[in-house]
């Protein structure tokens, strides 16, 4: 399958040692405790999604994975019994930074990571949320493991990172749409969701069925309050850090902001923010980091590690 031309057509590389410590500092970032995983091993071991994916071009760009990581857990705490599944049992509050850095690691997995390695790693997850239950404070019990919360988890991932990519790089076309939520099924069945969406149209199907049981609450709002402060980028990318905030919510529809508390002025993204973020994603889209997993995961596979941000 091949995707339509990206708006910027050429991979970048920076100069060195320009370029390695920008290579050393997102590997630093990306690298979560217990969670050493080499990407270019072993050699030509397929992943759950194919090199020829939209998912393995969306999940390359850090700058959208971030919005939609962020935009996605929004929408998952707006749903109760998610919301207190998550926050109950999370050590996001006492170690956000840590937790950030685990939940990017197993979506990167998930995408380029041989399929023996996402295999058991998924398997570990699922043993964990075994653990996972207890009633929310509405009085409804609640289960990681159900199938029901497990298909709102995923349909929002992915809304999320493809959703992300598609405002703030390129529009995706429908076709492209639709391969990235098929893309993301075999991975999802794995995760325990018996029914995931396989189309844009049943992904849209899925949020219509959920948003009645979505609501504001003071979760979100300690979310956001957290990934204002938490040390997620370098001290000179704070400030793109709170744009970044800012355009999740902005991605997200706009009944759904207005259903879930975030519709006020705090969280728009204006003229020049938009445009700050869109010059960061897009110029994100064409840097080649050796020491990421999409570089190193196309060198497992027999490519150049800069096979994704060529022209198609």
């Amino acid at each position: 399958m091949n995707m339509q031309a990206p708006i910027h057509r050429r991979p970048v590389r920076l100069p060195p040692p320009f370029r390695d410590w920008v290579d050393a500092l997102s590997a630093e970032l990306m690298q979560a405790p217990g969670m050493k995983v080499d990407f270019t091993q072993p050699a030509g071991e397929a992943a759950l999604a194919p090199v020829d994916s939209v998912s393995w071009r969306v999940f390359k760009n850090p700058v959208t994975v971030f919005v939609g990581g962020v935009a996605a857990v929004l929408l998952e705490l707006a749903e109760p019994h998610v919301r207190d599944g998550v926050w109950n049992h999370s050590t996001f509050r006492r170690d956000a930074l840590t937790r950030l850095k685990r939940t990017g690691m197993a979506a990167m997995v998930t995408v380029y990571g041989p399929r023996r390695v996402a295999e058991k790693m998924i398997a570990g997850v699922i043993r964990a949320h075994e653990q996972v239950a207890g009633t929310t404070r509405e009085g409804d019990p609640y289960r990681a493991n159900d199938p029901e919360l497990l298909l709102w988890v995923q349909a929002t991932a992915t809304f999320g990172f493809v959703g992300a990519y598609d405002a703030y790089v390129r529009e995706l076309s429908p076709a492209e749409w639709d391969s990235a939520v098929a893309e993301a099924a075999p991975s999802a069945r794995l995760y325990g969701v018996t029914e995931p969406p396989g189309s844009r149209a049943e992904l849209d199907e899925v949020f219509e069925r959920f948003e009645p049981r979505l609501g504001s609450n003071e979760v979100i709002a300690e979310f956001l309050s957290i990934m204002q402060e938490v040390e997620a980028f370098p001290a000179p990318g704070r400030p793109l850090q709170r744009r970044l905030l800012r355009a999740a919510v902005e991605m997200l529809p706009p009944r759904l902001r207005n259903r879930i508390g975030l519709d006020t002025a705090e969280w728009r993204l204006g003229r020049i923010d938009r445009q700050i973020v869109r010059t960061a994603a897009r110029a994100a889209d064409r840097l080649v980091l050796a020491r990421m997993p999409a570089a190193q995961a196309s060198v497992r596979m027999g490519l150049p590690e800069d096979w994704l941000y060529r022209e198609r």
